[in-house]
């Protein structure tokens, strides 16, 4: 039975979980902001407590992968590769916003309506993808700045749900549109329980990243800040 070990840090949320097969057995998540660094490993010691579960007996590491926050990214990365390398175990990445695509799906009861998760990059400006029910790509990862005539050829043709923190933000500039659609209940994050089924599909097919070069997928430069002295 595969265990596998799942670390979300892309967003303001920081989760992790462990799946066996791709069905959840455990998770443990925070919502606080900065807190990556202190706690991710901590989680991860809870829920395999939680489980009865030794980390020895996990097959695989699986990490998301972004696009997301700079700094969150590189401590879910580097604590994936640091397990992966101490136990000798591979790694797999999951699309961040596959994975919010994943949490939406039981919403979905029309074929032909089409998911775009996104996150908020500042201003009006997301990141983004739209996926059909069956999580086939429509459109590629990128950065969008959102204004009135965004996705506008695709909203002609299918409804849209959007979601995500991003999805909040644009709400007032794409709701003219009749097929936008918006989920009434909370913003929804990537949360590592999400990750499982798709984490183990790429199990089996041994869809391994390579844990010495593989880097997150940021989308776009960092840019550092200056502060004032």
């Amino acid at each position: 039975m595969a265990y596998i070990l799942s670390f979300e840090t892309s967003t303001q949320v920081c989760s992790v979980a462990l799946h066996q097969e791709g069905i959840l057995i455990s998770s443990s998540e925070i919502h606080t902001s900065h807190s990556h660094s202190e706690k991710l490993t901590l989680l991860a010691q809870q829920i395999l407590e939680n489980a009865q579960i030794e980390l020895a007996q996990i097959e695989a590491i699986a990490i998301s992968k972004g696009p997301g926050s700079y700094t969150g990214l590189r401590i879910g990365v580097s604590t994936a590769k640091g397990l992966c390398f101490a136990l000798q175990k591979p790694l797999i990445s999951v699309s961040t916003l596959q994975t919010m695509a994943w949490e939406v799906r039981n919403l979905v009861f029309d074929d032909t309506i089409l998911i775009c998760p996104m996150i908020d990059a500042r201003r009006m400006e997301v990141y983004c993808a739209i996926f059909d029910i069956h999580f086939k790509e429509i459109l590629p990862i990128s950065a969008q700045i959102i204004t009135e005539n965004s996705f506008e050829d695709l909203l002609k043709q299918h409804q849209i749900i959007f979601v995500g923190d991003g999805a909040k933000k644009c709400q007032n500039i794409l709701s003219f549109q009749s097929n936008a659609l918006f989920s009434r209940t909370q913003t929804i994050y990537p949360h590592a329980k999400n990750m499982g089924e798709i984490a183990f599909q790429k199990f089996k097919s041994q869809n391994f990243e390579d844990v010495a070069y593989f880097e997150p997928f940021y989308l776009k430069e960092f840019v550092g800040k200056k502060v004032n002295e």
